[in-house]
């Protein structure tokens, strides 16, 4: 086999007419198997016992690509031979998460088989009429490892301990490193008995500042190169078979591979069968590729590429992080439920936080009061937000302005510029519970949605952060009826705008803050202890 010069991802295709013709095709592979009587290698001469060969079409995850062509080879070394099937595999490289949504939108590049990195894309290639079968469980195995410099391993006993908001993720919804390691986070969490809280207090700044970049992180090795710079604090989590590659290449390089105390997961490399036409001879070309790759020689070639065995035995030489403990391997729907997460929390954020400044902000908790606690909770609050998200803030009792009304802007929506973060905590700190003053929540309420919606961001979560202590106490609001119906009124599906209600403090009506919530889709959250209202903050935010 001949490779070109320029591109170490172009591979040659074997095809016979009249003699052997050697051809570039991208990045794409063939092998026909060819027998003969004489027991020649069969590609050369000899009368043909394959002259009918099975045609599979496979798609496979690109670091998986040499060693399917080495077994491809050898299949055809022995077509047609003593048992062996006469098959032709066309070989072409493409990330797990495109292949799973090729075949979900019913494409024509459907392939016959399928070697993703990981089994957890299998339920994503769903075309509504049927999901791919497994085949063979797993050809090679890597565990999910940290990478970065020593200086950032200070605590290695949890994923949660070892990430942080600036780790190196790549994109959960399209590599099988980010997406483990959101399960094993989960994993973890259940494993442990961690609190919901504590994991997203980091999945959400995590998700935010993520989401607020241009482009998600895709290249794992470009993310090496950071994480290598002297001083950098940058974490990656990374196959291990990526870490040893870019280690054989960087020999000098000053990075380490640790596994969290608690165990991991694993990429496990499935051969799935994706066609819809004639599964069992399928079948067989899967059972013959796993048994290529099962040979003395394809299992040292796999382990000198970094990849372990499918019961994750250690790597030769010392290479790798040594034995691992693994996590309870997460179910489809498990899957499914983290990438939605993400997908929500990763989207930019266009809101209006609004503070109840009533009478009774001014009442003590411990020794300080709801208003101080309220002012606490949304500037650590404003810390979660990357710099692309946009904000603004109102204040509401009653009667707040000469017109008579509830309600009063202090910073319009803007993108959180070091500018309008400093207005927002300017005006959050000189706030003061109004002596006498009532709650006008109804009106305020439907203002706020009004104002979102007359500045709606298409691009971005769009939202009402509404914080209060008590019930509506404005005589010549409209009732809590009438206000649910105008809610749903200015609903409109394509451009949606919710009300995440925060309440605190034995005044509060919690009934009262979910009706006005759901009836925009939204969420209410009532902390009986108001020194949890910045939990809840968390929580609004993963509601969202």
């Amino acid at each position: 086999m001949t490779r070109s010069n320029t591109n170490n991802n172009r591979r040659s295709v074997y095809i016979t007419a009249v003699g052997l013709l050697v051809v570039s095709l991208g990045a794409v592979f063939v092998v026909r198997s060819f027998g003969s009587e004489s027991g020649a290698d069969g590609f050369l001469g000899g009368s043909k016992s394959c002259d009918d060969p099975t045609q599979i079409q496979l798609a496979t995850t690109p670091e998986m690509q040499p060693s399917l062509e080495a077994a491809a080879k050898s299949i055809a070394s022995k077509g047609g031979k003593d048992g062996n099937p006469c098959l032709q595999f066309t070989i072409s490289p493409a990330a797990s998460s495109k292949v799973a949504r090729d075949i979900a939108s019913g494409s024509d590049t459907r392939p016959d088989l399928w070697v993703p990195d990981s089994s957890l894309w299998i339920a994503k290639a769903d075309d509504g009429q049927s999901v791919p079968t497994i085949a063979v469980p797993s050809v090679a195995g890597s565990p999910l490892v940290l990478v970065g410099r020593r200086t950032n391993f200070a605590d290695t006993s949890s994923w949660l301990r070892s990430l942080t908001p600036q780790t190196g993720l790549l994109d959960p919804l399209s590599t099988s490193p980010g997406a483990l390691t959101l399960l094993a986070l989960q994993a973890e969490r259940v494993k442990t008995s961690t609190s919901d809280d504590l994991v997203n207090g980091l999945i959400v700044p995590l998700a935010q500042h993520l989401g607020s970049m241009p482009k998600p992180f895709t290249d794992v090795n470009a993310l090496f190169s950071r994480a290598d710079q002297d001083g950098s604090p940058i974490v990656v989590p990374a196959s291990e078979q990526s870490w040893v590659q870019y280690q054989d290449a960087h020999p000098d390089t000053q990075l380490r591979a640790v596994l969290p105390s608690t165990g991991t997961l694993p990429l496990d490399y499935p051969i799935v069968v994706t066609t819809k036409s004639d599964p069992t001879q399928v079948q067989t070309a899967a059972q013959a590729l796993a048994s290529e790759l099962l040979t003395d020689a394809s299992q040292q070639a796999r382990d000198q590429a970094g990849f372990r065995d499918s019961t994750l035995s250690p790597l030769s030489g010392g290479r790798g992080v040594g034995d691992v403990n693994q996590l309870t391997k997460p179910t489809a729907s498990a899957v499914e439920i983290a990438l939605q997460n993400w997908t929500r929390l990763s989207l930019s954020t266009h809101s209006l936080a609004v503070i109840d400044i009533s009478g009774s902000m001014g009442d003590k908790v411990g020794n300080t009061t709801r208003m101080q606690l309220t002012i606490e909770a949304a500037t650590t609050g404003l810390t979660l937000f990357p710099d692309t998200a946009s904000l603004g803030l109102w204040t509401f009792s009653t009667n707040l302005t000469p017109d008579g009304a509830d309600f009063k802007e202090l910073v319009k929506i803007a993108p959180l510029s070091k500018r309008q973060r400093g207005l927002i905590t300017a005006n959050l700190k000189i706030q003061k519970p109004v002596p006498g003053g009532s709650t006008g929540l109804y009106d305020t309420a439907i203002a706020a949605v009004r104002a979102v919606k007359r500045n709606y961001d298409q691009s971005a979560v769009n939202s009402v952060l509404l914080f209060t202590d008590g019930k509506n106490e404005d005589p010549n609001s409209p009732t809590l009826a009438q206000t649910v119906k105008t809610l749903q009124g200015l609903q409109d599906p394509g451009r949606p705008v919710r009300i995440i209600a925060l309440g605190m403090g034995p005044e509060v009506n919690a009934d009262e803050l979910s009706a006005l919530a759901q009836a925009t889709g939204g969420q209410a959250y009532v902390a009986t202890n108001p020194n949890d209202l910045k939990t809840y903050f968390i929580d609004a935010l993963q509601s969202r």
